[in-house]
């Protein structure tokens, strides 16, 4: 049985946009975590090297210009879930749009991973 997680995209963002791209996304209940800093994350910092490394590498040259960008989780909050459904298109395409408005300054892989729970909590709404 797998171990309860969260859908989460990786993503390697530039520095120079993180902050804005986080409020935008916030608008839109996704919520970015650094993996460096991420709550719980065993030796953040590595794993976000050792991420940002293999994709990075994983594309041979096209994506050089992120080798020190940060690598990023992004989850979806709670307006996207409904119960045990899965996750619904829409917030997909929420993600992957904004993203693309972003697209000189961020790297990723169109799909969804899973991290652990504890991990990556999704924000409950105020």
């Amino acid at each position: 049985m797998r171990r309860p997680h969260v859908n989460v995209a990786t993503v390697l963002v530039d520095p120079a946009v993180l902050r804005d791209l986080e409020l935008e996304l916030a608008g839109l209940d996704l919520w970015i975590w650094p993996i460096a800093t991420t709550p719980n994350c065993p030796d953040g910092p590595r794993m976000a090297f050792q991420i940002r490394r293999r994709m990075v590498e994983g594309r041979r040259g096209a994506w050089d210009c992120a080798a020190d960008w940060a690598a990023v989780w992004i989850s979806f909050g709670e307006s996207w879930y409904r119960g045990a459904e899965p996750l619904p298109w829409a917030a997909h395409a929420a993600l992957w749009d904004k993203l693309a408005e972003y697209a000189d300054h961020t790297r990723y892989r169109l799909g969804l991973g899973g991290v652990p729970t504890d991990m990556v909590l999704r924000r409950a709404e105020p």
